[in-house]
């Protein structure tokens, strides 16, 4: 199932050798849903961000529409893009 999701604001925090990173990416594309990558084994800033947001120092994490959710919690991303 394809959901429109145009409205979300979605930034997925990942690094390139995470394997739940690429499954949560691989499943937002599945779901037509549109999302921002950020690299935070390449960005310190960004790593900091993704604590500070979050209080965890893994990834996944994903900023859907402003609420975190962390790890590859497809339950949870369910709920976020409203199915």
């Amino acid at each position: 199932m394809i959901f429109m999701a145009t409205e979300h604001k979605v930034t997925v925090y990942s690094t390139k050798t995470c394997q739940y990173c690429h499954m949560v990416k691989d499943w937002l594309k599945k779901k037509g849903v549109p999302y921002k990558e950020i690299d935070v084994g390449s960005d310190q800033k960004a790593a900091m961000e993704l604590v500070e947001k979050s209080g965890q120092m893994g990834v996944p994490v994903i900023d859907f529409d402003g609420k975190i959710i962390v790890g590859f919690d497809q339950r949870a991303l369910l709920a976020a893009i409203g199915a």
